[in-house]
């Protein structure tokens, strides 16, 4: 399937703050994550994807089309903020309930899907009966994302939706949103929780300062990285050799030998260049090797490369 959403060099500006600057990427179909610190321009550029806010110049598309000012489109989307506007007073289902009736949906239809989304993002029926200003945060989140679901969209929108959650409830959420996602659903979600959002996305755009730093799945971002290492351990019969060896052909940023005495603790400068050269300079060294480590080159490590 072609992108779900197109940006062609997007810029925004409040007054003399630019909110993101002459950004192009593509958001694909499925799981993919919005990473980026605070101010990075994340809620800039979820207010534009759900037409809230208007591109000062360049292009957003979703499915398209352009979302400013079409509500055919936005029909297709649903949108769970981080902020939030829930009525104190009211139970979640009539809350939902109502929601339902004034996008037209019959009475008896209405109930029915608020209590069915409500059991799909797993709020407890035990308190379907209190009203949403006893709810905690993370009771909150679920039925923000329910509300979100209502209109059956094709594209969701999530802004934050872990906040709140505990780890149980967290892991409950990632649960519902990969079945969304099992069944079609197309998702966007913005999380600062890098290690769930790993867990969660196949891809991933990163900004900062309102610039895109990279984009696309993890063994892509990694490769795309400027100046990334990667770290390995060895455990071999002649460390000392090894590391001489690797170190003079120029692949190494640096090694070191662990107190243990067989393990060799190796800082990559190109892996994709090391492990070209690792068979030639493993057996022109004559080292016996019996066993190769490598680190997990998580979100977090790419987050933290590319930020730095």
């Amino acid at each position: 399937m072609s992108a779900i959403v197109q940006v062609r060099e997007l810029s925004r500006w409040y007054g003399i703050v630019m909110g993101l600057n002459h950004v192009s990427f593509e958001i694909g179909p499925g799981l993919v994550g919005l990473v980026g610190p605070n101010g990075a321009g994340k809620s800039t550029l979820i207010q534009i994807i759900t037409g809230q806010f208007r591109p000062s110049s360049g292009t957003l598309t979703v499915f398209g089309e352009v979302p400013w000012n079409n509500p055919r489109l936005l029909r297709r989307i649903g949108y769970c903020p981080e902020r939030e506007s829930l009525p104190r007073d009211l139970g979640p289902v009539d809350w939902l309930h109502g929601l339902g009736r004034l996008s037209g949906l019959r009475a008896t239809e209405a109930r029915a899907r608020a209590e069915r989304l409500l059991e799909k993002v797993r709020l407890p029926r035990e308190h379907w009966a209190k009203r949403l200003s006893q709810y905690s945060k993370g009771m909150r989140q679920r039925v923000k994302l329910a509300q979100a679901l209502l209109h059956d969209p094709e594209f969701l929108v999530l802004d934050e939706p872990m906040n709140g959650l505990d780890p149980l409830g967290r892991q409950e959420m990632a649960h519902v949103l990969k079945e969304l996602a099992a069944g079609g659903t197309h998702i966007l979600i913005s999380s600062h929780i890098l290690a769930e959002l790993e867990a969660l996305c196949r891809e991933f755009v990163i900004l900062n300062w309102g610039r895109v730093l990279a984009s696309g799945t993890r063994d892509t971002l990694r490769t795309d990285v400027q100046g990334w290492s990667e770290q390995l351990q060895v455990r071999c019969d002649q460390p000392e050799k090894l590391a001489r060896v690797l170190f003079d052909a120029g692949v190494l940023r640096g090694f070191q030998l662990a107190p243990e005495g067989d393990w060799l603790h190796l800082e990559v400068r190109d892996p994709e260049v090391f492990y070209q050269r690792w068979l030639e300079l493993l057996l022109a060294s004559g080292v016996v090797v019996g066993e190769i480590r490598s680190e997990s080159r998580s979100l977090r490590q790419i987050f933290d490369k590319v930020t730095a």
